[in-house]
C-alpha cells in the first residue's frame, strides 16, 4: 500500500453544478479506505443525476491501485469491511440511492472489460471468453460514444448481485507474479455500469448524498438477466435508453522491466502495459495543451475510454505513489502524470438527458 492522490480534473467554478468533486486530498498508506471513497461520494450523485462519470487509479506496480479501487485480494475469505475498496463501495451506496426513490428506480446494467495486450476481452461472456479463448473485441464509434463491439451487459438489481458479477470477472483478469508483485495485474479493468430508465421527458428530480450505512451482505443473490449488445444502428432497445455511465477502472502499473524481471510473455505484456500507460498520458497532455488532433486511437485503452477522457465526463484520477526512496522516479512520473490530467479544461459537463 501506498501514498493515494486524488486527482480532480477541474472545471470552471460557475460550470461544476451538483456533485462535481471534491478538492484533491493525500491520504497516506495507515489512511482507512473509508476516508479515501470521500473523495467519489460526490460523483456518484452525479452519476445518478445523467452525467457520464470515471474514476481511475494510475501508478507504478504494486502502489495500492487495486488495493485503492477493489480492496485485498483475498482467495480464502473475504475482506474485512474496513479494507472495501471503491467500487464495493461505490455500488453499495448507488443501490442505496436508489432504493430511496423507488418512483425513479432506473436499470442499471454492469459489464467488465479487461485490455491486455492492447487488446479488450470481455469477461462476463456467457462462454466465459476471456484471454485463453482469444476472443477480441472492438471499439466502435456510434452516437452514444464508444461502444464495444458484442459486449456481454448484465441487468443488476443489487450491490450484491453486482459484485458477484465482478467477482467472477476478475477471476479471468491476467495476473501474474514478477519480482516486483506477487500477484500483479497484467491488463486494464475497466467497470462499466450504465443507468437506463424507460424514456420520461418530465424526469427532473436530483439524487441526494446522505451517510454511508454499514455495509451488510446479501444472504441470496437474485437471477441476473442479461443481453447483448446489438450493432451501433440498433443500440437503443424499444423500452429503455441510455441514460449514464459510469466507468471505474483499476489501471495495470507501470513497470521497468529491468527490476521487475519480466521475460517472454511477462516481457511482452511489460511492453505493452508501459505503451498504452504512454498514450494515456499523450492524450491527456494532447487536451492540455488544446491540441487539434488526440491520439485516442493509438491505443485500445484511450479509444476505450475517449468518452471519459475527451467528452463531456467527470473524470477523477487517483495516483497512487510508493513512499519508498527506491521508487522516488516512479512516484514523481506518476505525480507528472496526476498534474497533467488536472490541467486538462473542458466545457461544462452536460448530464444526458432523455430524448
Amino acid at each position: 500500500r501506498g501514498w493515494t492522490v486524488p486527482m480532480v480534473k477541474p472545471v470552471p467554478e460557475a460550470h461544476t453544478g451538483r456533485g462535481a468533486g471534491p478538492r484533491p486530498g493525500v491520504y497516506g498508506p495507515a489512511e482507512a479506505q473509508t476516508v479515501v471513497f470521500q473523495d467519489v461520494c460526490p460523483l456518484l450523485t452525479s452519476f445518478l443525476d445523467g452525467y457520464h462519470v470515471c474514476i481511475m487509479a494510475y501508478g507504478q506496480t504494486g502502489s495500492g491501485k487495486s488495493f485503492t479501487m477493489l480492496g485485498p485480494h483475498t482467495q480464502d475469505a473475504p475482506a474485512s469491511r474496513d479494507e472495501l475498496g471503491i467500487l464495493p463501495r461505490a455500488a453499495h451506496e448507488l443501490f442505496r440511492l436508489i432504493s430511496e426513490d423507488p418512483s425513479r428506480s432506473p436499470g442499471v446494467q454492469v459489464s467488465v472489460v479487461e485490455v491486455y495486450n492492447n487488446s479488450i476481452f470481455d469477461l462476463l461472456a456467457s462462454d466465459g471468453c476471456g484471454v485463453t479463448s482469444g476472443v477480441k473485441r472492438r471499439v466502435l464509434t456510434t452516437h452514444e460514444g464508444q461502444e464495444v463491439s458484442g459486449l456481454t451487459h448484465e441487468s443488476v438489481h443489487s450491490a450484491e448481485e453486482f459484485m458477484t458479477l465482478v467477482g467472477a470477472g476478475l477471476q479471468l483478469r491476467a495476473r501474474q507474479a514478477t519480482a516486483v508483485h506477487s500477484d500483479s495485474s497484467r491488463s486494464h479493468l475497466v467497470v462499466t455500469l450504465t443507468l437506463t430508465r424507460a424514456a420520461s421527458p418530465h424526469s427532473t428530480g436530483e439524487w441526494h448524498l446522505r451517510p454511508q450505512p454499514a455495509l451488510g451482505r446479501s444472504p441470496s443473490v437474485p437471477r441476473r438477466a442479461s443481453f447483448v449488445s446489438p450493432r451501433p444502428q440498433a443500440l437503443r432497445r424499444v423500452s429503455e435508453q441510455v441514460h449514464a455511465k459510469l466507468q471505474l477502472v483499476d489501471l495495470a502499473g507501470s513497470e521497468c522491466a529491468g527490476v521487475s524481471g519480466a521475460t517472454g510473455l511477462a516481457l511482452r505484456e511489460t511492453s505493452s502495459i508501459n505503451r498504452s500507460l504512454a498514450a494515456l498520458a499523450d492524450v491527456l497532455g494532447a487536451l492540455s495543451e488544446g491540441r487539434g488532433h488526440v491520439p485516442y486511437r493509438n491505443s485500445r485503452l484511450t479509444h476505450l475510454l475517449q468518452d471519459a477522457l475527451g467528452g463531456d465526463a467527470k473524470l477523477q484520477v487517483i495516483v497512487c505513489v510508493s513512499p519508498g526512496q527506491k521508487h522516488v522516479a516512479e512516484t514523481l512520473q506518476s505525480l507528472g502524470f496526476g498534474a497533467r490530467a488536472r490541467q486538462v479544461e473542458r466545457g461544462r459537463p452536460a448530464p444526458r438527458k432523455h430524448r
